[in-house]
């Protein structure tokens, strides 16, 4: 990692919050986040993981009406999603 990117996870009581910066993280981002699942997190779960290259597990996803749609868009445009 050079000198101008920084990646820092800061716990605070009942969460925690990840920082990202610098725009020039070689190789690209890779490892494991786990956060409590809600609906506007499984879409934002399946939007990111369609957009992403390589295959996205994403385990505690709410599959309720809203995001069974989002990922039918994303499958009409293309992406592979499995349940």
């Amino acid at each position: 990692m050079n000198s101008s990117s920084v990646i820092s996870v800061n716990s605070v009581s009942d969460h925690e919050d990840l920082v990202i910066q610098g725009s020039r993280i070689s190789g690209g981002l890779r490892g494991t986040i786990q956060i409590p699942g809600d609906k506007s997190v499984s879409h934002r779960s399946l939007m990111l993981g369609a957009l992403a290259t390589g295959e996205t597990v994403i385990h505690g996803l709410l599959l309720g009406e809203d995001p069974r749609s989002t990922a039918a868009c994303f499958r009409a445009m293309g992406a592979t999603i499995s349940e």
